[in-house]
């Protein structure tokens, strides 16, 4: 029988070939032979899935549960958790960013890719938003506070490249009673891409975990 780490590397192997090969669709002129091939294979491979058990969200899998603790820079990536859309490297289907913490701040590490597109040559604005999202997510595991979005805005800076690394770092502005307000920004190098401002509405711990939303 398998560990817990071991089916956790393979999920995440796996995770980095499906979306190797949806970068690779979007970004190749692939043949219809070739397109159909995919298809045959990721059928059967569909129907294998379909047949194994369902599996519950990891938050759910613990009988109390406890924010993610931060990494420091230099240490290990943390993921707020693996099957994240944003920052979790076992899910197919996300952007496999990398966060830490500095000083009390989040940072955040993405590079998009060819599936992250949106206006020609510049990434989806909407990746963006969910890139400061997670890094300010982050912002709530060095607290320790489990809270939900209550309000995102997020003002562009300039066109967001594809294949560069992007870095985004977040902080708490403010805090008062269950009110988090946080800003945070993402840059190409030395160039400003966007800003965000939020606020987050913190709940109880259980509440957060059973995904019934906000109080």
């Amino acid at each position: 029988m398998s560990s817990p780490e071991e089916e956790l590397d393979a999920r995440i192997e796996a995770a980095s070939a499906l979306r190797a090969l949806g970068h690779g669709m979007i970004g190749h002129d692939v043949s219809i032979e070739t397109l159909n091939e995919i298809s045959v294979q990721v059928e059967k491979l569909n129907a294998m899935v379909e047949h194994s058990p369902t599996r519950t969200h990891p938050f759910r899998q613990v009988t109390s549960f406890a924010m993610p603790q931060p990494s420091s820079e230099g240490e290990a990536a943390t993921h707020l958790f693996a099957d994240s859309i944003v920052s979790g490297s076992a899910n197919p289907m996300g952007v496999n960013a990398t966060l830490w913490q500095e000083n009390g701040e989040a940072v955040m590490k993405a590079t998009l890719g060819p599936a992250h597109e949106g206006a020609p040559g510049r990434a989806h604005g909407g990746v963006m938003a969910a890139l400061i999202d997670e890094t300010m997510g982050l912002v709530l595991g060095i607290v320790q506070t489990p809270a939900f979005t209550g309000r995102l805005t997020i003002t562009y800076r300039a066109p967001t490249p594809l294949g560069v690394v992007l870095t985004g770092r977040a902080r708490i502005t403010e805090r008062k009673g269950r009110k988090i307000t946080m800003t945070a920004e993402v840059t190409a190098g030395d160039v400003l891409i966007a800003e965000g401002d939020a606020l987050f509405i913190s709940v109880d711990p259980a509440t957060f975990a059973s995904g019934a939303g906000k109080e």
